[in-house]
């Protein structure tokens, strides 16, 4: 059962100050709580269903971390999912990890709604770019509904919470940055010699866009065409596609 107290600590790490005070957040349901298991991440306490014990017991087993069965109905109660029957794990937060100035970068200006940070991070893993790096004001990682919309993509992406400027002037004046605007090129028009093993991936804002500030930094303005009235994406929709147009170019160049 879980107790009084580790419920009113487990929903304390609902909200960004319980977050920030214990240095900890939670990962939410068996699929999410099974992949964080098999990953480099450290544990603090798992909560989980009876069922959810026995089915992965030599798993458990190699942790160093109490777990304490729950019911359906408490581990929901502990839970912000709707509908949690299976696991939740406290886990400490991570520490940054180096920022990198090659490979693949999707920067993100002022992205924040966590549920499209969340996306981005899943569609940044899918498509094999290297870090996302959002400037300040963005949602946090921690925040639960960006784990959740990540599908466990947190584990492998690096997020880094930086000055956009400071990242940008640490790149080579040669490195590739696309941004998205409504009035850019289209990104059909790109072609392979535009891109190469580095470059970096612009979004903003949706209600806003890219800040003007940051406007000067990019070398390559792209939209995606409409062929239909919408007025605009949604930044996860719209990073999708551009995503999949940069790797497909860089895949017909790795193969000539």
């Amino acid at each position: 059962m879980i107790s009084k107290n580790q419920l009113k600590f487990l929903r304390s790490l609902h909200q960004k100050k319980g977050r920030l005070e214990q240095q900890a957040f939670l990962v939410e349901g068996e699929k999410s709580v099974v992949e964080l298991l098999h990953a480099d991440w450290k544990v603090i306490s798992l909560y989980a269903s009876d069922a959810f014990i026995a089915r992965y017991t030599p798993l458990l087993q190699q942790g160093d971390y109490p777990v304490y069965p729950a019911s359906a109905a408490a581990l929901t109660q502990a839970s912000t999912l709707s509908n949690n029957h299976t696991a939740l794990a406290v886990v400490a937060s991570p520490r940054p990890a180096a920022l990198q100035t090659s490979g693949w970068t999707l920067a993100l200006d002022q992205i924040n709604d966590p549920g499209n940070l969340g996306t981005l991070l899943r569609i940044a893993d899918w498509y094999g770019f290297r870090q996302l790096v959002c400037s300040p004001g963005s949602a946090e990682l921690t925040n639960p509904k960006v784990i959740s919309a990540s599908k466990g993509s947190f584990l492998r992406i690096p997020l880094h919470v930086c000055p956009l400027e400071d990242f940008f002037s640490q790149l080579d004046p040669q490195v590739p940055v696309l941004g998205a605007f409504l009035e850019g090129d289209s990104i059909h028009q790109l072609t392979a010699d535009q891109l190469g093993d580095s470059g970096v991936l612009l979004l903003g804002n949706e209600a806003q866009g890219i800040r003007p500030e940051l406007q000067a930094q990019v070398n390559c303005r792209v939209t995606i065409p409409s062929f239909g009235q919408a007025e605009s994406l949604n930044v996860g929709v719209a990073g999708a596609i551009l995503c999949d147009n940069i790797q497909r170019l860089r895949a017909r160049t790795s193969t000539r």
